[in-house]
């Protein structure tokens, strides 16, 4: 390997490293809790985002992973009826 480019190897993967830690430090605005009801079961997941809607509707989405199998059921249950909480 060429020592001119181990410095920049360095660089690049503190520079990596640093974003990784920006990035994670400043997901979101925006954190809530949303708790769905789908056929009989209740499953309340949390999530940021930087708007609220984001954070919404993805943390209705992790909700309905654990609620649906399908598309079908998937869709369904991202409208079925829901409670949202403010944490942030």
């Amino acid at each position: 390997m060429n020592k001119k480019l181990i410095p920049v190897i360095v660089v690049g993967v503190l520079g990596m490293v640093g974003l990784m830690i920006y990035s994670s430090m400043n997901l979101g605005t925006h954190r809530v809790e949303v708790c769905v009801d789908f056929q009989g079961r209740q499953s309340c997941k949390t999530a940021s985002g930087e708007t609220r809607e984001n954070a919404i509707r993805t943390a209705t989405s992790n909700a309905c992973a654990f609620l649906a199998s399908g598309m079908t059921d998937s869709m369904a249950c991202e409208h079925a009826p829901s409670k949202i909480r403010d944490l942030k």
